[in-house]
């Protein structure tokens, strides 16, 4: 049957493209083309209380066995009576926005974990402007969230000075709605949930080809997989000597097979990664290798701080740390918080505390110093790290500095040929003015492990050198170049993993009413209102006794340089994060008392099958007794019999009567064939 539709606005026929006489309807007063009615009002009191085939329901029934037309498939939708109103939404949303997959159930999610999850997301992360799962989320600071491109739209629709949100018409703060920021946390959230549904770790795992170190060539090299020009992708080449990659100290003749040289002092390499093939500073980008609760064993002086101080024989050294290094950032020159005695930086504070000596390289990229090489990596020998601080740095931050003294038997590079001797003991340290305005000092207390022997006259452990915790790896495999290595599976299950990515920036836990700033960093509102506790939003000037004008407090976000004062001002919960959040430990609740119930009943059946086991043992014994045809065997049941009886009598008289029904039991088991 041919579809029946009305007229449009222009009064223009939705079947035949024509305009005509029309009729209108009763009810809804929408027009419809006489000619194309397929029952047409025969009189003129039936055209006066007609109803259209909408509002009488003929165009519903018809279109249920109609063809595949969008009209014909929205009024299925709608005489679905099996479906709620929600669901038949979410239909028409799917069929109009051509993503839906036919007519099949409302919901694309698979059972189990996954599935869920992605539901649950769907639900809490829709877009209140196109009512679809978030892409490219933008939080605004009034906890709301919509896609970019909707986001986007919605603000180049209105006035210039007027940017209010779509929800709740608040005012967006010009900023956000010049350059709104994807909320990366929502991103990877919808993200795993994804992947998790599409069982991607289930599959075949990633094969990635592991080369043996004697395999390798001399050069750092790149494959295939290699995205970038240059060494930016490169690998790294044959390591020459054979140290831990935790080795403190020199690289000694003992460690160098092939050149029975050992790393000598002033030796240059061509950039890291040579220098890294020999053994001097094994990390290619970071300038400290180290391990909080081991010690540093090497630095590299390239590029570092500002306020750094370059003196050759000894230089004061700047931490790593405070630096925002978001968005697959190898370096920033601005610092935005500051540094703390955490991670490398401790590393380096264990090598003060213990004395242990620091290989040092320097780079043709430290600018500021007068003793880096030309060109190259050079190896500059062993320093030792004298005492340790925090100061405010250069840009407002507190840093972590450091006090190297070097204290190696060969003399430095930059010496005259004629000095062919080494370093001697400082009587005294060198002057650091710094050190009256520095906090957490740290300066060693006892016998450090490296240093001057007196009687042999060079410098030495005095201590024994500290065990390797990583050592020498060397595939010894003659049979097979290489050797596949697969991805470890992520512990932990997928609502967990959710959970981590809505983590505090602060406090690093999960988010307790969670604030999203107009830069897109998510907070909890007690770290970040914490954070900016006692200050106040503007400053109160005053100028020979005279009244200025009150100036604005900068207060800058603690993940970036952005300042976030009017957002401090009244900030707003995102509700949909935080929904989200509560949903899943609520879900995670309930797992956890299902395995314990699950593990109690299997306690409990364990113990009751361990009962019938032992049952089953004694029948078993008793059996045993009662077959064996021997007279001893009818001895022992008779005395068996008795001891059991015995023990479980109450008085001499039950004592004597029990005895009596033993001795009859054993007259009975003799009787037996």
């Amino acid at each position: 049957m041919v579809a029946q539709l009305p007229c449009d606005g222009d009064g223009v026929c939705m079947v035949c493209g024509a305009k005509g006489e029309t009729l209108s309807c009763k009810t809804c007063a929408t027009p419809w083309h006489i000619i194309c009615l397929a029952a047409p009002p025969e009189t003129l009191a039936e055209a006066a209380q007609w109803d259209c085939p909408d509002c009488s329901g003929a165009a519903t029934e018809s279109a249920v066995h109609g063809g595949g037309g969008l009209v014909d498939r929205i009024r299925e939708i709608e005489s679905d009576d099996s479906l709620t109103d929600r669901e038949k939404a979410l239909k028409r949303q799917e069929l109009l926005s051509g993503t839906a997959g036919g007519h099949g159930d409302v919901s694309d999610d698979k059972d189990g974990d996954a599935g869920g999850l992605l539901g649950l997301l769907g639900d809490k992360f829709n877009c209140s402007i196109c009512m679809q799962l978030l892409d490219k989320p933008v939080s605004t600071p009034c906890g709301h969230n919509f896609c970019l491109k909707c986001f986007q739209k919605w603000i180049g629709r209105q006035e210039q000075c007027k940017k209010s949100c779509a929800m709740c018409r608040k005012q967006i703060p010009e900023k956000m709605a010049r350059e709104p920021r994807i909320n990366s946390a929502i991103v990877m959230a919808i993200r795993m949930a994804k992947l998790s549904q599409t069982n991607v770790s289930e599959g075949i795992p990633k094969v990635y080809p592991f080369i043996r170190n004697q395999d390798r060539p001399d050069k750092a090299f790149t494959t295939e997989r290699a995205r970038k020009a240059g060494k930016a992708n490169a690998c790294s080449g044959k390591i020459f000597v054979t140290v831990p990659l935790d080795h403190f100290g020199p690289i000694t003749v003992e460690n160098d097979p092939e050149r029975k040289l050992g790393v000598l002092v002033g030796e240059t390499w061509e950039d890291r990664m040579e220098c890294r093939q020999w053994g001097a500073h094994f990390p290619h980008v970071a300038g400290i290798c180290g391990q909080a609760d081991h010690g540093a064993q090497s630095v590299a002086l390239s590029g570092g701080y500002e306020d750094d101080e370059d003196h050759g024989d000894w230089f004061l050294y700047t931490g790593s740390g405070g630096r925002d290094l978001s968005g697959n950032k190898r370096t920033n020159k601005l610092q935005s918080f500051d540094q703390t005695f955490t991670k490398l930086n401790e590393a380096l504070r264990v090598s003060c505390k213990q004395g242990y000596p620091v290989r040092v390289v320097r780079s043709h990229k430290e600018k500021r110093s007068s003793y880096a090489p030309q060109e190259g990596v050079r190896y500059d020998g062993i320093y030792r790290i004298e005492k340790c601080w925090r100061k405010n740095g250069a840009q407002g931050f507190k840093v972590c500095r450091y006090l190297f003294v070097r204290c190696d038997n060969d003399p430095a590079p930059w010496t005259r040929l004629v000095d062919t001797h080494g370093d001697r003991p400082r009587s005294s340290l060198p002057p650091v003015p710094e050190l009256k305005k520095a906090t957490d000092i740290t300066q060693r207390k006892g016998i450090p492990a490296w240093d001057y022997d007196e009687q042999r006259g060079l410098w030495m452990w005095k201590r024994p050198q500290p065990e390797s915790n990583k050592g020498f790896s060397e595939c010894n495999d003659d049979d097979q170049s290489t050797k596949k290595r697969k991805r470890q599976k992520s512990k932990g299950s997928v609502k967990e993993r959710l959970l981590k990515e809505f983590s505090c920036l602060i406090c690093r836990k999960v988010m307790d009413l969670p604030l999203t700033t107009p830069c897109a960093h998510n907070f909890c509102k007690a770290c970040l209102e914490g954070a900016f506790a006692g200050q106040s939003f503007v400053k109160d000037r005053t100028c020979g006794g005279r009244s200025l004008r009150a100036q604005k407090n900068v207060m800058k976000c603690p993940a970036c340089i952005n300042d976030i004062s009017e957002f401090l001002q009244n900030p707003q919960v995102n509700r949909e994060l935080m929904n989200v959040i509560e949903s899943l430990q609520n879900q995670m609740k309930e797992e956890s008392l299902l395995d314990a119930d699950d593990n109690n009943a299997d306690d409990n059946n364990a113990n009751d099958n361990d009962a019938d086991d032992i049952a089953e043992n004694n029948n078993e014994d008793e059996c045993m007794l009662v077959t064996d045809n021997s007279d001893t065997a009818v001895v022992e049941l008779s005395e068996h019999v008795c001891i059991s009886k015995k023990k479980k009598a109450d008085s001499e008289a039950v004592d004597a009567e029990e005895g009596c029904r033993a001795g009859a039991g054993v007259q009975d088991v003799k009787e037996l064939p």
